[in-house]
């Protein structure tokens, strides 16, 4: 009896400890796979983080942004700078042929309703084809995620940009 009972905590332990080994990550794993991710994913997982934010003109932090003040600040921590309106922002980087865009690139608007031939700004977070997503600040619903493709954006888009090579 007492040998069948040091075979099952044995065997109990052994199976714990194996458990245990497998199911743990060092603390350095999330540190290593940070490090390895592009700047154009930085940029992407730093504005994400302002989504929900509320819009407010000439806002840069979590109380309020606007759409030159997300693309600003989340390029700023990738130690990116960019000018502070979408208009001055237009004249960075390699202009992109729609084909040619992908995740980290600048789109701009030129908005019927507002003056000035660029008076928006969003960045690329992700493409399904035939959608590009792209993360903005909008003056009703603050930081959102919208499709290029629905009418409305497809219709303002004056141009992209790439200022991460």
């Amino acid at each position: 009896m007492k040998q069948q009972l040091f075979l099952f905590i044995g065997l109990l332990s052994f199976i714990t400890y194996c458990y245990i080994k497998t199911n743990s990550t060092p603390q350095n794993d999330k540190t290593i796979k940070t490090s390895k991710l592009s700047k154009s994913d930085k940029v992407i997982s730093i504005a994400n983080s302002y989504l929900n934010t509320p819009y407010r003109g000439g806002g840069t932090t979590k109380s309020g942004m606007d759409c030159s003040g997300l693309v600003q600040t989340s390029f700023k921590e990738i130690d990116i700078k960019l000018p502070r309106s979408s208009s001055d922002m237009s004249d960075f980087g390699k202009e992109v042929s729609w084909k040619d865009i992908k995740p980290g690139d600048l789109l701009f608007f030129n908005i019927d309703r507002l003056q000035g031939s660029i008076n928006h700004v969003g960045l690329v977070t992700e493409i399904k084809k035939p959608d590009i997503y792209f993360i903005h600040s909008t003056t009703k619903k603050g930081v959102i995620i919208n499709s290029l493709q629905e009418n409305y954006w497809a219709s303002s888009f004056a141009k992209a940009k790439r200022v991460i090579e």
